[in-house]
């Protein structure tokens, strides 16, 4: 049970520090990665953030749910070889009902103020990743792996 807390530990660490990952989608023409801000939910289930209808990403997940995030904390240095960490995420997204958006959209806008405006208009699409895996590198080549229980 310790290495799951630690590797429970690191991933909030790195979440908590990182407001951006990398989102990967898949369309009719391949992969496709974009920026997102997120924001995770405490128990690490979910994955949250918000783009606008019309845009590639949002296509591609109303035409497949399954997707891929990067979270890294890297400072593009040599000694990012050694120190840091980046965690893939896979998982589907869905859009949060409205039922349950009030307190995801709360804990998105604490870590997100900035973005108020964004989320608010009708032409966003707020998402939450249903987690299945998180894929944590450290060290350059320590892989530690934490499977989310549906």
């Amino acid at each position: 049970m310790a290495h799951t807390d630690t590797l429970e530990q690191t991933l909030r660490e790195l979440l908590a520090a990182q407001p951006l990952a990398v989102l990967a989608t898949h369309g009719d023409e391949g992969p496709y990665a974009s920026l997102v801000a997120v924001a995770a939910t405490d128990d690490l289930r979910h994955l949250l953030f918000a783009t606008t209808r019309a845009t590639r990403k949002f296509a591609n997940l109303q035409a497949d749910a399954r997707v891929a995030l990067l979270v890294d904390n890297r400072s593009n240095q040599a000694a990012d070889f050694r120190d840091a960490v980046a965690a893939t995420v896979r998982g589907r997204a869905e859009e949060v009902q409205e039922a349950e958006r009030g307190p995801l959209l709360a804990l998105y806008l604490a870590r997100h103020p900035h973005l108020r405006d964004f989320v608010a208009a009708p032409t966003c699409a707020f998402l939450k990743v249903h987690v299945a895996s998180y894929f944590v590198v450290t060290r350059f080549q320590e892989v530690m792996e934490l499977h989310i229980k549906p």
